[in-house]
């Protein structure tokens, strides 16, 4: 046991510090992916509007967000926006900041696409049927949005579940760093430590990710 090197994971708080990072981890995607889907909304409805000045704003933020590497964001905005500005930016605030900047720019594709992929004729039928507006969105179009939106938002946090792991590299500690650490600190008496630590990152990753994409497959199947 001792040369293979998982004895790394029950020395000292490994395995708690571990754990631990996994809070942080999750912390920052649960906030994130909440700011994410309420102002995803917003820029949703946005892009549905008839004027073009915001739908050409909106396009403009999509593409960039989608042309830049979530990398790039968060030193743009770490390093840059600190230096630049002589902001005190904290390596979670930046995150948040980054992936919230980011997913909401998903989220509001998302939420477009499912408004437009609703026919014009359900609230023409609802208006026919004497449904105010309000009404109609409410018990006509509302259930169908979100039946088109929900699987994809799942995939859409289980995404950023994941990308969370770069934030290390802004200092961050969150689960992947504090493998790291350990593994930097048993590199001479247990080589052979980064397989398990390594190997409990992945699992702990799994155990989150992998429940959400077979809840959004589920739904998908259920709601075709």
């Amino acid at each position: 046991m001792q040369d293979w090197g998982i004895t790394v994971l029950f020395r000292g708080r490994n395995l708690l510090r571990l754990l631990g990072g996994l809070g942080v981890t999750l912390e920052l995607s649960l906030i994130s992916i909440a700011l994410s889907i309420l102002l995803g909304m917003l820029v949703g409805a946005a892009m549905t509007l008839r004027h073009p000045l915001p739908r050409f704003l909106c396009r403009l933020y999509l593409e960039t967000i989608r042309i830049m590497p979530q990398l790039v964001l968060l030193f743009l905005c770490y390093f840059g926006l600190a230096k630049a500005f002589g902001l005190q930016i904290s390596g979670e605030m930046a995150s948040v900041i980054v992936f919230t900047f980011w997913g909401a720019g998903e989220m509001g594709d998302l939420v477009r696409g499912a408004l437009t992929s609703i026919p014009v004729h359900q609230s023409e039928s609802a208006a026919a049927l004497g449904l105010t507006r309000a009404q109609a969105f409410r018990y006509v179009l509302a259930p169908q949005i979100l039946r088109r939106l929900t699987p994809q938002a799942i995939n859409l946090a289980t995404r950023m579940v994941k990308t969370t792991s770069l934030v290390m590299l802004i200092g961050v500690i969150e689960v992947l760093k504090v493998g790291q650490q350990i593994i930097d600190a048993s590199r001479y008496d247990m080589p052979q430590a980064a397989i398990w630590i390594y190997g409990v990152v992945f699992f702990l990753y799994f155990i989150i990710c992998w429940p959400l994409s077979m809840l959004a497959r589920r739904l998908e199947r259920r709601w075709a």
